[in-house]
């Protein structure tokens, strides 16, 4: 578990000096700028917008439960997550001494005082032409999402300023302003264009477009009060069963680690773009803290690093049924052939498409420090902004 204000000791400090320097070296923008400050920014909420990589119980609620096995692990029942135990998001909220974010769509049960998650599995970022039953994808794309957050901000300030009663479930309204906005989506939006059967560069073609309106929603909500905000990149989804049990690639096309080079490849020109406007979004918006986080280098080097690390199996599922990967669309995880493996913390993964506990909590280590992030500062530093010297 982490502590929220736990004191940063002499040694910690000097690695993030050393950590800033070395960004200035790599010439990472704002890196050679940053000036460090020892203050916790005390995020008061957190307002996450996703996809299955942080949703808490969106899709759940909205279209049934996430079935058993998953939750086995840290919650002992399903807990509306598509893993056995935790996800990143919730080993920040630990990080940051907040409570597990519940699910915008769960009615039952919920407590919103410290922030609300509004991420389902299946999002993306541009809306699709389909329905969830058609290809898996969910119809609450990013722009919904964010549309169901202004509501959210509305009615609860409404609520909060009229009755007592509600004041115990939900934000104080100055939370919204100092509240940390995060954001881990886009992965489906490039697996959707290669589950159409388009080509490669097909895919490559829509993604200008698929940043341009991810960065449009950044600034409504920016413009809305928003002023901290942790994007997270993509990650590498060519490691994964479900896209390497699925998508064509011949074994020319496949490094050694097992993952399909074309996919993992798109995945990184997505992120050069996506960085190119999170630079551009600090100077459209130069009152808020943005910082982007390289999702891409922390699991693909957890892929490279799993035996150090103490991980047995790195691209077939614990959770599933036959094949080379475990994994079967049409008997996934919770299904009557697909089940558990006995030990999911020798797994990176889960169910075919995400991540187990074990591996999350790895990942979640990178991204609290902060040293796989511009800027580079720990998430419990990232309202502090850079400036010039």
């Amino acid at each position: 578990m982490f502590v929220r204000n736990q004191k940063t000791s002499m040694y910690q400090w000097k690695v993030y000096f050393v950590l800033l320097v070395f960004g200035s070296v790599l010439n990472a923008p704002y890196g050679s700028y940053l000036h460090v400050n020892a203050t916790d920014c005390e995020f008061p909420a957190m307002f996450n917008f996703g996809d299955s990589n942080s949703d808490t119980g969106g899709l759940s609620s909205a279209f049934g439960a996430a079935p058993p096995p998953n939750g086995e692990t840290f919650f002992h029942k399903p807990a509306g997550r598509y893993c056995d135990g935790r996800l990143v998001i919730d080993f920040i909220a630990e990080s940051l001494g907040l409570p597990y974010l519940s699910a915008y769509l769960q009615s039952v049960g919920s407590n919103f005082s410290h922030g609300a998650n509004f991420a389902t599995a299946g999002s993306t970022i541009r809306p699709q032409n389909t329905t969830l039953r058609q290809s898996g994808f969910s119809p609450f794309s990013l722009d919904v999402q964010s549309w169901q957050f202004n509501q959210f901000k509305d009615k609860s300030i409404d609520a909060y300023n009229q009755s007592a009663s509600y004041k115990d479930a939900l934000p104080k309204p100055e939370y919204f302003n100092k509240a940390l906005y995060t954001f881990d989506i886009g992965q489906n939006d490039l697996t959707a264009g290669f589950f159409l059967n388009m080509t490669v560069d097909q895919v490559r073609a829509f993604i200008p477009d698929v940043i341009s309106q991810f960065s449009t929603i950044i600034k409504n909500l920016h413009f809305g009060g928003g002023m901290f905000f942790l994007i997270h990149n993509t990650g590498p989804f060519g490691c994964l069963p479900y896209v390497l049990d699925r998508l064509p690639h011949s074994p020319s096309e496949t490094d050694k680690y097992g993952c399909a080079i074309p996919y993992n490849e798109v995945a990184q020109d997505f992120n050069r773009l996506l960085k190119e406007e999170v630079i551009q979004l600090r100077k459209d918006l130069p009152k808020a803290a943005i910082t982007y986080v390289n999702m891409y280098s922390i699991k693909y080097g957890l892929v490279t690093n799993a035996t150090k690390e103490g991980f047995k199996y790195t691209v077939r599922a614990c959770c599933g049924h036959g094949g080379q990967y475990n994994y079967n669309r049409n008997s996934g995880c919770g299904s009557k052939l697909g089940k558990s493996c006995e030990d999911p913390s020798i797994y990176l993964n889960w169910d075919g498409v995400h991540n187990t506990e074990a591996s999350n909590h790895h990942i979640s280590r990178h991204v609290i420090s902060g040293e796989f992030s511009d800027p580079l500062l720990p998430v419990s530093q990232i309202c502090q902004k850079p400036f010039s010297s």
